[in-house]
């Protein structure tokens, strides 16, 4: 308790000043406690003086305050940090105190500096370290701890989503730095109300209802265009016959095209990677598959044929160029805007199927490693739809994954991939696969 005392004093945490009724006096009270080593023995006994802050009275004794949060998962990236660069690790520990003068016993403490306890205490440490952390030109920051607290030009330049060129950090107080950004950004709406109030079209239309929207383009007022090269679904549906360069599943929004026969029959003009969707239920004993999952599903028409077999499919989709999601709630079926390379926000071993097209071909090993063995119940189904790779790496690399997770295949068909041509030496997989019903870990 002295070194502590001493240390309040050698900051001039307070002066003594006499009392008076007029004061709102706060009490005080010391905190001991014993700090253990790892093996647990006695390191060292710590006290702290803490304010009994909870006497403070809104707009008497303070007006603002907060506290700042730190994320654990950015101290666990911090620690991995340290630990793979071999770096020390120091802790900071902020130690504030207080003793009855011998001299003037009736005297109080007139703070000038904040101490545990304080309603205002976060808010007094905080603002202490960010005029610190803001003061990126003093000389004696290392050259790593300035970079980190200024501004980055983006490598690309200008990027029009930022409306900017560079980027600034969550520290050093970017919004008391950069007024004249934070101005330019904030003037036109502030930011809560963009996040809680989200652009919708001005005059929107009503879905169909079912079943008559299983099968029809939804109206053009349903979607806030703005993000996609088209403009409307006259577009969508003809962009595989006018459209250049890239876009996910081209013919997809066309309802009375390919989408009319997907899934609907086997064989196919793909020798027999077709599977259809009544050939793999049949596989497992009726109403046994129940829920499942569409990865990439482009418009649902998977969950739309799932749905007239009383199966509930949930689909995962991007908005690439393409307004996916709008478009499969209109339709009636459920969307679920989420990448695959991000954890599925399901439970372990609970999905009866598991359906995948195309999508997965360049990540089907983190798929079948992770994500789908993990929400795939014991005796579920994982309909591996046209995977696509090449030979060789077909034979090194992902035909032993798929076996050495144990699965049981109930159809396994390759076949040539010829729309690049036959020089690139491109196969794919149509695979329908069943999780061990025991011994599934």
């Amino acid at each position: 308790m002295a070194s502590e005392f001493a240390a309040l004093l050698h900051n001039n945490t307070w002066d003594l000043v006499s009392f008076s009724t007029s004061y709102n006096i706060l009490g005080s009270k010391w905190v001991l406690k014993s700090k253990r080593r790892a093996d647990g023995s006695l390191e060292r006994r710590k006290a702290r003086l803490v304010a009994k802050g909870f006497h403070q009275q809104v707009g008497v004794d303070f007006s603002e305050t907060y506290s700042p949060v730190v994320k654990s998962v950015t101290i666990r990236l911090l620690l991995s940090i340290v630990i793979s660069s071999g770096w020390p690790l120091h802790q900071l520990d902020v130690q504030p105190h207080k003793f009855v003068h011998p001299d003037f016993p009736t005297h109080v403490c007139k703070l000038l500096k904040s101490i545990y306890g304080l309603k205002q205490a976060p808010r007094a440490w905080f603002s202490k370290l960010t005029s610190i952390v803001s003061d990126n030109t003093t000389l004696n920051h290392p050259p790593e701890f300035i970079a980190f607290a200024s501004g980055h030009t983006l490598p690309f330049g200008f990027n029009g989503n930022f409306d900017s060129d560079t980027i600034y950090p969550p520290v050093s107080q970017a919004c008391t730095l950069f007024p004249e950004k934070l101005r330019r950004f904030m003037s036109y709406k502030p930011l809560p109300c963009r996040r809680c109030h989200p652009a919708a079209p001005p005059m929107y239309a009503e879905p169909y209802p079912l079943p008559t929207s299983l099968w029809t383009t939804p109206s053009n007022d349903s979607v806030v265009w703005t993000a996609y090269t088209c403009k409307n679904n006259e577009c969508l549906v003809n962009r595989k016959h006018k459209e250049k360069g890239f876009s996910d599943c081209k013919d997809c929004f066309d309802l009375d095209g390919v989408e009319k026969t997907r899934w609907a029959a086997s064989g196919g003009s793909y020798g027999g990677l077709d599977f259809s969707i009544d050939e793999v239920l049949a596989t497992k004993s009726p109403g046994t598959i129940r829920i499942g999952l569409d990865i990439g599903g482009g418009v649902a028409t998977f969950a739309v044929r799932m749905m007239a077999r009383n199966i509930t499919i949930v689909t995962t989709s991007m908005n690439l160029n393409g307004p996916f999601n709008n478009f499969i709630a209109s339709r009636g079926v459920v969307p679920l805007y989420i990448s695959i390379s991000q954890r599925l926000p399901f439970f372990d071993n609970t999905l009866d199927i598991v359906h995948s097209m195309h999508v997965s071909s360049n990540d089907v090993a983190a798929l079948l490693d992770v994500y789908i063995y993990r929400v795939l119940r014991p005796g579920g189904l994982f309909w591996l739809d046209h995977f696509f790779c090449v030979e060789e790496q077909f034979e090194e690399v992902y035909k032993p994954l798929i076996e050495s997770r144990g699965y049981k295949k109930l159809k396994w068909v390759m076949g040539k991939k010829l729309d690049r041509g036959p020089e690139h030496r491109e196969m794919y997989l149509s695979a329908l696969l069943e999780k061990p019903l025991n011994n599934s870990w």
